[in-house]
This record gives C-alpha cells, sequence and structure tokens, in this order.
C-alpha cells in the first residue's frame, strides 16, 4: 500500500511517523482493544489481558513530566548527531511520537536508536532518583511498535499537526 500513510514503500519516504508505548501500558486484550500485528487490530480479551499481566517482571511505566522532557529532547538530539529532520516528537505518559526523517534507514532501526537512547538517558535520571541499593528498572518500552510510511507532503503535515496539536498540553518545560 502506497498511498499517503503506508505501511510498504516503494520509494524512500517523505518521513516516518512512529509510536511506541511504555512497558506494560497496552498489554494484549486491554479493553480499548490492541494490536496483535500490523493491521491487525483485536477486541478486548480480559483472560489474555491478564495472562500479560501474569508475566510482567515490573510494575507498568508512567512517565513523569521530568522523564517526558528527557524523551522529547533526547530524540531531538539524536536527530540533531545524525542529522536526520525532525519534524515532531511528543512524549506522553504512556506513549510516544515521533514524525522523522531518517533518509536511508528503516523505521525499525530509527525507532530501536531512539529507545535505546532514550533508556540511556532515563536510566541516568533514575541512578540519580534512587537510593543506592534499590533495584533500577529494566523495562521501559514495549516491544515494537507502530511505523507508517508517510509518502506525500499532505501526509506528512497531517501527522505532524496531530503529534503536536491533537496530543494535550505539551511537555512543561521550566521557567529559565
Amino acid at each position: 500500500m502506497d498511498t499517503e500513510v503506508g505501511r510498504i514503500p516503494h520509494d524512500e519516504p517523505l518521513a516516518y511517523f512512529l509510536t511506541w508505548t511504555t512497558y506494560g501500558t497496552w498489554l494484549p486484550g486491554v479493553e480499548r482493544g490492541w494490536v496483535e500485528k500490523p493491521g491487525q487490530f483485536r477486541e478486548a480479551d480480559p483472560q489474555r489481558q491478564q495472562a500479560a499481566r501474569q508475566r510482567m517482571t515490573e510494575p507498568a511505566l508512567t512517565l513523569d513530566t521530568e522523564q517526558r522532557r528527557i524523551v522529547e529532547d533526547t530524540i531531538a538530539e539524536h536527530c540533531r548527531i545524525r542529522d536526520w529532520h525532525l519534524d515532531a516528537v511528543n512524549a506522553r505518559t504512556q506513549h510516544v511520537h515521533v514524525v522523522v526523517t531518517a533518509p536511508g534507514r528503516c523505521p525499525e532501526d530509527v525507532m530501536d536508536q531512539f529507545k535505546a537512547w532514550c533508556t540511556r538517558r532515563l536510566k541516568e535520571l533514575e541512578r540519580r532518583r534512587r537510593p543506592a541499593g534499590e533495584k533500577m528498572r529494566q523495562n521501559w518500552w514495549t516491544q515494537r511498535g507502530s511505523k507508517l510510511w508517510l509518502n506525500t507532503t499532505a501526509s506528512l503535515e497531517e501527522k505532524t499537526h496531530y503529534v503536536l496539536e491533537e496530543q494535550g498540553a505539551p511537555t512543561p518545560r521550566p521557567k529559565p
């Protein structure tokens, strides 16, 4: 499908629209529905949700304001270093949206890099916050995530607007 927003590109896309969730916040079977595989939306399944919850190795993660800011800043810095164009980033309490142009890179690689660098920075914050000897969080993100190719300027503008304007209040920034 190579329409305005597609999952299979034929040419280099204008950008990618990437979304991933924090650990344990969108389990298989949840009431709002869930995605089993790309394009396979599933209805609520309480038994599946309970089974997924029992497999969790630590509590679900909800990002606080400082963590959200770190995620956004880390993604922006990584884009600057890689010379990728960041159209939009919005870290919410339980998920992250990014619209990015990363020529020559596959979206899985881009998302993996963002997750890895954000994890490093969040662990640094956690080391400063946690008392000595207290166990550090191991799981920050769910596996995989949504990766859409944006193949037209209209789809790029639509997703950028969605990320910046339709996700609620932006992450608060400290006053200088």
